[in-house]
């Protein structure tokens, strides 16, 4: 049997990590500014998590949500208190589409309607109704165009309001947009849609799974905003590298047994996983690092000749390159050895662990001006 080959692949085998570093299976050493899609929130292999997960697999690794399980309600405590949300309530799933499918289901439980609206270059998944809900018509299959969304461009405050109305159950919008390109929306954007949510008696659902977990310095990019959402789905960062995600609940919506189901979700690893990713964040202070490297980062960019429009927060950072540029990021993996991400057409995404420390930042930051400086010099 082959793979069902849909992945573009480097010709790189990573085969070890620690920290912010890669090795692959020549010997060759990586920095990476990527995370696997922002996913490493604390660091490869990071010893209390590898810890945490090792004695888990001593005692049980799985058993499904009929029975009691402990972990799940100690991770719900830990979660809320760190996050800000103790009121909230929690439902554990597998992935970042798993979660933003059971919000949007949750949200047309609640309202008893089913448009949604979206923003253009958002993206939220690919299971139905959250691939439905992502502005790339090239991965919406006929089945799944059958769901009722609308998109707006963010930060069109009124594109917006003409496309709400009272049959709209839910607005779905990023804290960041990531594979978008790392488009933030507008705090007073941000306020006025969560306002009109109240208004028309919508929810508000605010998917940071890629801009949550302490990644732009506060636990969530919403929070920047002074907002409360109604739905926050989680995942990438939450487990470090082990498949899982959740949806964070306002305590105004009442569960029923069967409403929302679950095999492996929140399993005992899982659980564990998730628990050591917070026990890390909050003991190495890593919102107030990513906060701070995040500054320097963006500030060091700002400097780079040839840069522009660099956005973003803490350690979620987009810049774009002109098409002169365009090289620069296989430059940077091939020459310099750092990984980095992209968004078409021309946006190179800095997505690392918190827990970078700044030398990390500045070997990027002269890897990067050595590219642009070299190129300059071979056009005089």
């Amino acid at each position: 049997m082959k793979l069902f080959d849909v992945y573009p692949l480097l010709e790189i085998t990573p085969v070890r990590a620690e920290g912010s570093w890669l090795w692959d299976d020549r010997g060759i050493k990586y920095l990476d500014l990527y995370g696997g899609h922002a996913v490493i929130s604390i660091g490869h292999s990071h010893p209390h998590y590898i810890k945490r997960l090792e004695d888990q697999l001593h005692n049980i690794g799985f058993y499904s949500n009929s029975v009691q399980n402990p972990l799940q309600r100690q991770l719900a405590e830990k979660l809320g208190s760190l996050s800000g949300y103790p009121d909230y309530q929690l439902f554990l799933c597998n992935s970042g589409a798993e979660a933003n499918e059971n919000a949007l289901k949750l949200a047309s439980f609640v309202t008893g309607r089913k448009k949604i609206i979206a923003f253009r270059k958002a993206f939220h998944g690919r299971t139905s109704g959250a691939v439905a809900a992502t502005d790339n018509p090239k991965i919406v299959s006929e089945f799944n165009k059958g769901h009722d969304v609308v998109f707006v461009p963010l930060n069109d405050e009124g594109a917006f309001l003409r496309a709400l109305d009272g049959s709209v159950a839910a607005v779905i919008i990023e804290g960041i947009q990531g594979v978008g390109g790392i488009h933030v929306p507008d705090s007073s954007f941000l306020q006025m849609v969560s306002a009109q949510c109240r208004a028309n008696n919508a929810l508000l659902i605010l998917d940071e799974i890629q801009s949550g977990y302490g990644r732009t310095g506060k636990f969530f990019a919403h929070q920047h905003s002074g907002i409360k959402p109604d739905l926050i789905t989680v995942a990438k960062g939450m487990g470090n590298g082990f498949p899982v995600g959740g949806v964070l609940i306002h305590p105004g919506i009442n569960p029923k047994s069967g409403m929302l189901g679950t095999t492996f979700g929140g399993n005992h690893l899982a659980c564990a996983a998730s628990l050591a990713v917070l026990e890390v964040i909050e003991n190495e202070n890593l919102m107030a690092n990513a906060n701070r490297v995040g500054s320097y980062l963006m500030t060091g960019l700002k400097s780079v000749r040839g840069i522009d429009a660099v956005r973003g927060m803490g350690l979620m950072i987009g810049f774009d390159l002109p098409e002169e540029l365009q090289f620069v990021r296989t430059t940077l993996l091939n020459t310099h050895r750092i990984f980095t991400g992209e968004a078409k057409p021309n946006t190179i995404r800095l997505l690392p662990s918190l827990a970078i420390t700044m030398q990390e930042a500045e070997l990027f930051l002269e890897a990067l001006r050595t590219c642009v400086a070299n190129f300059m010099v071979t056009q005089k």
